[in-house]
């Protein structure tokens, strides 16, 4: 059985071409990513077909003690699975949790389309595992893209 999709859109005043180079840039991801309450750092990030990454986002101030993986993190290994620069990223995403609420992989779909202005941002999220609640990730993914678009604009 399918598990929950998760969806955010959000129109940014920048090109295709730069909203794709933001991503494949891990420095420049580590900065935009993480959602409010959060700092990322990549210990590995491979930007082609197939490569492999692994990212742990840290929570801070108030946040500390909701992480996955720790008390303070969460850390993911995924794999960067489509690149088509200017139009599309998937990527997969397994949580390192002892907590089978957290288990399985999620893939995420960024669809990048051009629109008057600037370039319709949506993130799709699929097989979301269910100790995410859909509230906590659309905050998440919200915050997300406001931060890409604050990086970029």
């Amino acid at each position: 059985m399918p598990g929950r999709i998760d969806s955010a859109s959000r129109i940014i005043h920048a090109t295709p071409e730069a909203i794709y180079d933001a991503f494949i840039d891990p420095d420049a991801q580590a900065r935009w990513l993480p959602p409010t309450g959060m700092t990322g750092k990549f210990d590995r990030f491979e930007p082609w077909p197939g490569g492999r990454y692994r990212l742990t986002l840290t929570f801070t101030g108030e946040h500390v003690t909701a992480g996955k993986s720790s008390a303070d993190a969460d850390t993911v290994e995924g794999q960067l699975v489509e690149l088509i620069p200017g139009e599309r990223i998937v990527q997969t995403a397994d949580f390192e949790s002892d907590d089978p609420a957290f288990a399985g992989t999620m893939t995420m779909t960024w669809s990048l389309r051009p629109v008057p202005g600037g370039t319709e941002v949506t993130i799709e999220a699929f097989d979301v595992p269910p100790g995410i609640s859909a509230e906590d990730h659309a905050q998440g993914m919200a915050s997300t893209l406001a931060n890409l678009a604050a990086f970029l604009e």
